[in-house]
């Protein structure tokens, strides 16, 4: 054990973990929260998904129904915030970031947007578009090409067809009105589709599809196409794999090395109470770590970076092993597409060339982006600002980092530790808008005065990545400390510890087995409905 039996409590991180999951059963047997429990946690989106899959463009009542739909997903993900919470540590910091994002995510589908009229997905033209030569679209029947047999425009009509039946070459689908299970799955591929790859709306720092495909697009979509779709090449964007194995195998090295790192990283953090959430209390004389501020101070925050991103590119990359490793296009259609999942994250060297600015908007991943974006853009829209104006620009930052911060105090609001949502987490990215704005302020400034062009690029480089660290040292504590004052670090990201395993762990009782068999379980309430499957 790392500490003595006559040092004061906690004297292992195991120690934390009882004590947050005593404190959480008493809140909920005392009535101050209630379990967060699948299937009931489901009814807010479903929520939207019914209203999403009655078509109402010739019921304009029925349209603007779409602000009462935000307003109940909004009421539903206040309620879960407030009055819920969920037992395992890392399920009570997704609970309220999942909350919040979900908000934010449908603000910008149904409140800034229209989605049965702004939002068009690639898809193939047979067996979607009606291959019995009509096709109804938002209402309106357009005559489409004959390509495919009897059969299958049978499966199309009766309701049958599903992603497997998809022939031919590529178009821009819109709102599908028929058949049914057609709409369903361009409803639900919204709604998941938070990048927007194969969208109209997809990121700007995804390279477009293949020219093959925007070529078929054009061809088959004409004036039907959206007029306002993100396939522009530029640098920095993240690049799609050229072929179904070189997908496969780097994200399986992905998650391969996730797994390593992970293990390491869990092991390695548990020798410091910091990671336990004891913030301000030093590791014992027998820690291997050195009684050094400056130290500490970079060890912490590097742990917790390379923790979040780790985590992150593994999870992210277990989505495309799935789809086309494991389900594959004769099974999904074009979401199991090779180009249809591009990589996660882009290339640390961008970081070098635009600071801040590339870390935040290149190389970290842009999950989030489209959503954060939306908001500001329909108020500068509203107040008729210059697009490319410096006002213009300031509310796009710091309005997309307000939103992360939302999410992200949300998120350790939830958490079982005594964290500071406001002070912190909120804090931290409202700092990162700042310090973006007065990079690209700077740089502008250097621009004019032509002293970027007497600089070497390895100089430039050499400056923009010290200035960057720098800049993260004295500023990303705000967010490593709510973390681990949440308890995010005492759970457990591996099922088996390869280094606990041979006796590397903090804490006799490591082993090789890690994960807690009560992860997941079934709780039982008063009536039926407070029942269900608890995290």
């Amino acid at each position: 054990m790392l500490f003595k039996p006559s040092d004061p409590w906690p004297r292992s991180h195991y120690d934390v973990i009882d004590y947050y999951h005593t404190h959480y059963d008493e809140a909920v047997a005392t009535g101050k929260y209630q379990p967060f429990l699948y299937p009931w946690g489901m009814i807010g989106p479903l929520g939207v998904i019914i209203y999403l899959l009655l078509p109402y463009a010739k019921r304009p009542w029925l349209k603007k129904c779409r602000y009462l739909a935000f307003a109940w997903i909004t009421s539903f993900a206040i309620y879960t915030t407030a009055y819920t919470r969920a037992r395992e540590l890392v399920s009570a910091l997704v609970l309220g970031l999942l909350s919040a994002w979900s908000v934010i995510w449908f603000g910008a589908i149904l409140v800034c947007n229209d989605p049965q009229t702004d939002f068009m997905r690639i898809e193939r033209t047979t067996g979607v578009f009606g291959s019995d030569g009509r096709s109804k679209v938002n209402g309106i029947i357009e005559q489409k090409k004959k390509d495919t047999g009897d059969d299958a425009g049978a499966d199309v009509v009766n309701g049958r067809a599903g992603p497997r039946d998809r022939h031919g070459e590529f178009a821009w689908q819109p709102y599908p009105l028929t058949p049914f299970i057609e709409r369903l799955d361009w409803v639900l591929d919204l709604l998941c589709s938070f990048r927007g790859v194969g969208w109209n709306f997809c990121n700007s720092n995804i390279a477009p599809p293949p020219k093959h495909i925007q070529e078929q697009l054009l061809r088959n979509s004409g004036a039907s196409a959206p007029k306002k779709h993100c396939h522009k090449p530029y640098s920095g964007q993240a690049q799609l794999y050229t072929s179904r194995q070189e997908l496969l195998k780097d994200n399986a090295w992905k998650v391969f090395k996730g797994y390593m790192i992970l293990d390491g990283l869990k092991t390695a953090m548990m020798y410091d109470p910091y990671f336990w959430g004891q913030i301000d209390r030093a590791a014992p004389p027998s820690s291997f770590l050195p009684n050094n501020a400056v130290f500490r101070n970079i060890y912490h925050r590097a742990l917790t970076m390379l923790g979040v991103q780790y985590a992150l590119q593994s999870i992210f990359a277990l989505g495309p092993l799935l789809f086309c490793g494991l389900l594959t296009p004769s099974l999904l259609g074009a979401r199991a597409e090779v180009w249809s999942h591009p990589p996660s994250w882009g290339s640390y060297s961008i970081v070098l060339e635009k600071g801040l600015a590339g870390w935040w908007g290149n190389w970290w991943h842009q999950t989030f982006r489209f959503a954060f974006s939306e908001p500001s853009r329909k108020m500068i829209e509203a107040f008729g600002m210059d697009k490319k104006s410096p006002a213009s620009k300031a509310v796009q930052l710091f309005v997309a980092f307000f939103l992360s911060g939302v999410v992200h105090a949300s998120g350790v609001y939830t958490c079982a530790g005594p964290t500071r949502p406001i002070t912190g987490s909120m804090t931290f990215f409202l700092l990162q808008a700042v310090g973006i704005f007065a990079e690209m302020s700077l740089t502008k400034i250097s621009r004019k005065t032509s002293l970027a062009q007497k600089i070497p690029a390895w100089v430039k480089k050499s400056w923009t990545f010290l200035y960057v660290h720098v800049w993260f040292y004295y500023t990303a504590h705000l967010l490593c400390d709510d973390f681990a004052r949440g308890g995010v670090w005492l759970f457990e990201p591996v099922p088996i510890s390869l280094l606990r395993g041979v006796g590397l762990g903090a804490d006799e009782r490591d082993g090789w087995w890690c994960w807690n068999p009560r992860f997941v379980r079934w709780y039982s309430g008063d009536t039926w409905w407070d029942s269900g499957i608890a995290l």
